[in-house]
């Protein structure tokens, strides 16, 4: 098949959604599909004036974005790319990435209104109650979203429990099919560890992945690791929360024990990640809807503490706690004990041993390549079967 996806980002870019993407579009291209990503470009510098024509599989085209508002690009030339791309590569499925704003202009591209689109259900635009704009934000964009969910051929959720919860998606049920992540085999080959990413001597070793943004939580996990003697944590990531999290780290009591350390290279943080003896995922909202860093942690056999939000999918990924333990979201003394029962290597050996069991059993990328598969086949023979 020729299949055409349209995301917010891609790869150096790092994201949960964006790695998925990546490895998703890396397989489909092993196992023969001829794949296009239409993706904005995180980087100003360095991008053709138009766009241009892919003549190579996988292709990543980079459409120029000129910053974010409210978490969304701003990529005023993306209808034209779009339509270009499309025009060009001819493809049978038009594979959409929610949330995405510019997704929106398959609505109104009239030779993407006659592809069939498989949209691909990422997260819910929360309600928040920690950032207010959001709702007023969601007002203005739930008629584009109910849109293109009306147009679209197929859903794709990617937990069982996310796809129960979702307001937006309640009317959708009947044509929504459940393909949770995934993500390709680990390179088991270790780089060397950098200065920037060595762990203290002696000291239960705790990492926390993600963009330092409202949902994710990393100002309880401050709180929590002031409470645990003996406890260290490094927070890999940036974003426009940092200088807070800072002050939150100084003031926490235990600055010495918690740090920073930004963007890394994938060989710094696969480092960290095969050196740590703790993931955690202290997310406060739905917007964490799958939590694609538990799947790394998963792969690396790594022992996880995570949030127990309700209606997200962390909990489905985790098994409900035979594959990590889960905490109320928002509770630092809860999150503090979680933690500290991961204490001993026997605890942490069984709960790492479980994740990487259910990661081979459920979120390989071939398997998720497999099963999207017979996605594209129900929305084209239902494509047909409307023409006909």
């Amino acid at each position: 098949m020729r299949i055409l996806h349209v995301g917010k980002f891609y790869p150096p870019f790092h994201g949960g959604m964006e790695n998925f993407l990546a490895a998703l579009v890396d397989e489909q291209t092993r196992v023969g599909h001829q794949v296009v990503a239409l993706v904005h470009s995180h980087a100003p510098d360095g991008l053709p004036s138009r766009p241009q024509k892919a003549t190579t599989f996988p292709s990543v085209i980079r459409v120029p974005c000129y910053g974010r508002l409210l978490y969304a690009p701003v990529s005023p030339a993306f209808p034209v790319w779009l339509a270009r791309a499309i025009a060009d590569f001819q493809p049978d499925i038009l594979h959409l990435h929610l949330p995405n704003t510019s997704a929106f202009w398959a609505l109104v591209i009239p030779s993407a209104r006659r592809l069939p689109w498989v949209i691909h259900w990422h997260a819910d635009v929360v309600s928040s109650a920690i950032d207010p704009r959001l709702k007023l934000a969601y007002w203005l964009y739930r008629p584009f979203e109910q849109a293109l969910l009306r147009r679209a051929t197929s859903i794709v959720a990617t937990s069982p429990t996310y796809l129960e919860s979702s307001p937006a998606l309640r009317s959708w049920r009947n044509k929504s099919y459940v393909v949770p992540l995934g993500l390709p085999p680990l390179d088991i080959s270790i780089p060397s560890i950098g200065k920037a990413t060595r762990w203290q001597d002696g000291a239960l070793k705790v990492l926390a992945i993600g963009r330092l943004t409202y949902y994710k939580g990393f100002e309880i996990l401050i709180q929590a690791i002031a409470k645990l003697p003996d406890t260290q944590a490094i927070i890999v990531g940036d974003g426009e929360l940092r200088a807070k999290l800072e002050v939150a780290r100084l003031e926490s009591g235990a600055p010495s024990r918690i740090r920073f350390a930004g963007k890394l290279t994938t060989g710094d943080l696969q480092s960290l990640q095969q050196t740590c003896d703790v993931l955690v995922l202290p997310s406060l909202e739905r917007t964490e809807a799958f939590g694609v860093v538990l799947l790394e942690a998963m792969q690396h056999a790594k022992a996880i503490v995570a949030s127990d939000i309700s209606g997200s999918g962390v909990g489905w990924v985790l098994a409900q706690g035979s594959a990590g333990i889960l905490v109320p979201p928002g509770d630092a003394e809860a999150l503090a004990r979680g933690i500290g029962q991961m204490r001993t290597p026997e605890t942490r050996s069984n709960y790492g041993r479980s994740g990487h069991n259910r990661f081979a059993e459920c979120f390989r990328i071939d398997r998720v390549v497999d099963a999207m598969d017979q996605v594209y086949r129900c929305t084209l023979e239902h494509q047909v079967n409307l023409g006909s």
